[in-house]
């Protein structure tokens, strides 16, 4: 490619015709026994989790009116994403393998203890799902605060145009707000035609907001109730951003009218990310993300004995795959938000 960065041209006659690819992937990852639920790891993590959340709201009933609550805080955005990422794991049924226990879970954990709306964030994910870093296609790079790609750069008029000059430096002071972005735009979904149970999950989302808002008032004087907040949302959407953004931001982008099988548009535009049990349970998994995009129902702990298998049936077939570390991987999203931020700079 002559611009690593930007998929443009079509693949050959002969990958293209590569229809069996996948297939044979899909074959040894499904002799190998992967896409088997694992309910004991489900239990166990899920019960971590909840124990996790009510030693939280233990702690601030304990600690009452007191600034030691910021440490609550912290540990609170800590929790918060890890319950995201396990609506994240529902809602692409690595937990349940029916769709009615794996909605109930999600609604449960998204809107009510998150604060975000499970319908309009799924069908969000399930669209980036299908076409990864395809710009008019995926809307997790459509230009809405940021810019993705030199095309959208030099398209940019308004906030756009004016945060992406600067915006490699601007990207973590913007995702504190990730966590609020998360919330407003799941109560703006509620009159979306594509929301199926805009009533029940409006309830949810208000119940959530009752309590979150209620309790911090309740127990805090507003300036510390403000403090609290500011240090929860602000921690949370730093985590979920450094969560997310390392498994596609600075991989080739897809424009209109590429030609790619499936297998080479999900590993091409995906990035792993090495490091252990730490890392692990850090990302939830998802920093095997070539894998989980390939077998988004795999559940989390077989995704590490995937990888092996997927990464060497790659190098057989001569496609690129990647993995890189954390900060490593978060040094290449923010030089490719420079890098296709240049046509704003230069502009006069």
């Amino acid at each position: 490619m002559a611009n690593p960065t930007v998929l443009t041209e079509n693949p050959s006659t002969r990958e293209r015709e590569k229809g069996s690819d996948f297939s044979e992937l899909s074959r040894r990852i499904t002799e190998a026994g992967l896409l088997r639920r694992r309910p004991l790891y489900y239990t166990v993590r899920f019960a971590s989790v909840a124990l996790a959340l009510g030693a939280s709201a233990a702690a601030f009933l304990a600690l009452g009116d007191d600034w030691s609550q910021l440490i609550v805080a912290a540990a609170l955005a800590v929790v918060f994403g890890q319950l995201g990422l396990a609506a994240h794991d529902l809602a692409h049924r690595q937990v349940f393998s029916r769709r009615r226990p794996s909605e109930i879970g999600g609604l449960l954990v998204a809107n009510l203890l998150l604060g975000m709306s499970y319908g309009w964030w799924m069908n969000k994910h399930t669209r980036h799902h299908a076409n990864p870093n395809h710009e008019g296609k995926d809307p997790d790079v459509a230009p809405d605060i940021l810019v993705w790609s030199r095309r959208q750069a030099r398209k940019a008029e308004g906030i756009p145009r004016f945060i992406g000059k600067h915006q490699a430096a601007l990207f973590f002071p913007l995702l504190t707000l990730e966590g609020l972005n998360l919330s407003l735009s799941s109560f703006k979904a509620l009159r979306s035609p594509s929301m199926k149970r805009p009533f029940l999950e409006g309830a949810l989302l208000v119940a959530h907001f009752v309590l979150y808002f209620g309790g911090l008032f309740a127990v805090l004087s507003p300036g510390k109730a403000l403090a609290f907040i500011a240090v929860h949302q602000g921690l949370f959407g730093i985590y979920l951003g450094s969560v997310f953004a390392p498994n596609h931001k600075g991989m080739p982008m897809i424009e209109e009218g590429t030609r790619l099988d499936f297998l080479r548009r999900q590993v091409l535009t995906s990035r792993n990310v090495r490091g252990g049990a730490l890392i692990d349970a850090f990302m939830g998994g998802l920093n095997y993300q070539i894998e989980h995009h390939l077998f988004p129902s795999m559940p989390t702990p077989a995704l590490g004995k995937a990888q092996v298998i997927t990464e060497r049936y790659c190098a057989e077939l001569g496609i690129p795959y990647h993995q890189t570390g954390l900060l490593a991987s978060h040094r290449e999203a923010l030089r490719h938000l420079r890098s296709v931020g240049e046509p704003l700079r230069e502009a006069r």
